[in-house]
């Protein structure tokens, strides 16, 4: 299966239209992080965008690229676990257009609530993303709305735009890690560095409580792998995509595993060290990188924080267990 990636004008494009909305994030080097990974640290901070998160930047185009087609639906339907949920809601309203997301049961009742606040129609069904991804299809189908994937090309040209703004900021970036939920992000990440022609090493994190990306690389083949992960619900990904997999694959360095312990532990340290806050997903890859810690010893080390929308009684939580 072969995927064409967002070239560099691709992405350049991408980027003119998302700063309408925002302006790039920042990236900082905190040195206590610096001192806690024994490396140069920088972070991304894609918390910092208006919804909390990076997918925000695929909304846009996604919708945008409807609109150059002439295609723009009066209804769009997909499912999530939040953060698409509140991209999708933020580029419908500002194009005038209905939008119904589909949650498992006992979602994020705060991603819940900000999604609502986007004017989006929230339905809850199933037990997991894939129960509710399955639901939003049949919905989409019955009433002959417009199925938005989590993966997607027209989405990937707002996502790369990160990936280009943190590899040119920092171009001296010998390794990065990033999580993995859908794919997105990762096959983001590659776009960038190959656009660019960087020579950084792109490292995948998945949870060890949501394994399909990694037992797929493992195995050439999709391979749906069970969802216990009860802290990183931005990577609870059951079943891997097709043509993320197809694109991660053969371009990433090496996929890391990270429990909820230590997903939960670095939560922690974000906020003791950059007073940050991070959801699961968005601290996955200072997770990552700190299960690598010695090999990394004089590496200039990038950690993609992905998002901080994660409830205040979880957050909490985490922070007195640390």
């Amino acid at each position: 299966m072969t995927t064409v990636l967002p070239t560099l004008s691709d992405i350049e494009a991408a980027a003119r239209l998302v700063y309408q909305e925002f302006p790039a994030t920042p990236q900082y080097r905190w040195p206590l992080l610096s001192e806690r990974l024994g490396a140069t640290c920088w972070v991304k901070h894609e918390n910092h965008t208006p919804v909390g998160a990076f997918k925000i930047r695929g909304g846009l185009t996604y919708f945008d690229q409807l609109a150059q087609r002439g295609a723009m639906p009066r209804e769009v339907i997909s499912a999530t676990r939040g953060n698409h949920g509140q991209s999708m809601g933020w580029a419908a309203r500002k194009h005038g257009v209905a939008c119904t997301i589909v949650v498992p049961q006992g979602n994020s009742l705060e991603k819940n609530a900000a999604m609502r606040a986007l004017g989006v129609t929230l339905i809850e069904h199933g037990s997991d993303f894939q129960e509710a991804r399955e639901h939003a299809i049949q919905l989409a189908a019955e009433r002959g709305a417009h199925m938005v994937p989590s993966f997607h090309f027209d989405l990937l040209r707002g996502v790369s735009t990160y990936w280009w703004e943190f590899l040119r900021a920092v171009p001296q970036l010998d390794v990065v890690y990033v999580p993995i939920g859908q794919g997105s992000g990762a096959c983001s990440a590659i776009a960038a560095k190959l656009a660019l022609g960087h020579g950084v090493r792109i490292v995948g994190v998945v949870s060890s409580h949501a394994t399909t990306y990694a037992d797929s690389v493992a195995a050439g083949r999709v391979v749906e792998s069970p969802v216990t992960t009860q802290l990183a619900d931005g990577m609870a990904c059951r079943v891997a995509d097709a043509q993320a997999l197809a694109i991660i694959a053969p371009h990433i360095d090496h996929i890391v595993q990270v429990s909820d312990t230590q997903v939960g532990a670095a939560m922690h340290a974000l906020f003791t060290d950059t007073h940050n806050t991070a959801e699961g997903a968005g601290a996955a890859a200072l997770a990552g990188a700190l299960q690598e810690r010695e090999p990394l010893a004089n590496q200039v080390v990038g950690l993609a924080l992905t998002g901080g929308n994660v409830d205040a009684d979880v957050f909490a939580g985490v922070l007195t267990a640390a």
